[in-house]
């Protein structure tokens, strides 16, 4: 079971970083957004646009390579923190 919630998790993180990155493609909700929330569009590209006008803009992917490591590295850390194993 613990298995199964960590797998989970780690797919419901890979899909929010998918979608956070330029590689998103798909097109799952309306116009105006997922819960009619503009922050969030259909198209994706969130570090993009987060960046778009900075400095940091034209390293968006590695910027998004580098959290995307440490932000799965947490959540490793933390779920074998949980589970009590080492």
């Amino acid at each position: 079971m613990n298995r199964v919630l960590s797998l989970i998790g780690v797919a419901v993180v890979g899909f929010i970083l998918f979608y956070v990155s330029r590689f998103w493609y798909l097109s799952l909700w309306g116009r105006p957004g997922l819960f009619g929330s503009e922050a969030l569009p259909p198209q994706g590209g969130l570090l993009g646009r987060w960046l778009r006008g900075t400095d940091a803009a034209p390293f968006e992917l590695i910027i998004w390579a580098v959290a995307a490591f440490l932000i799965l590295s947490a959540v490793h850390w933390v779920s074998k923190k949980i589970s009590g194993s080492d």
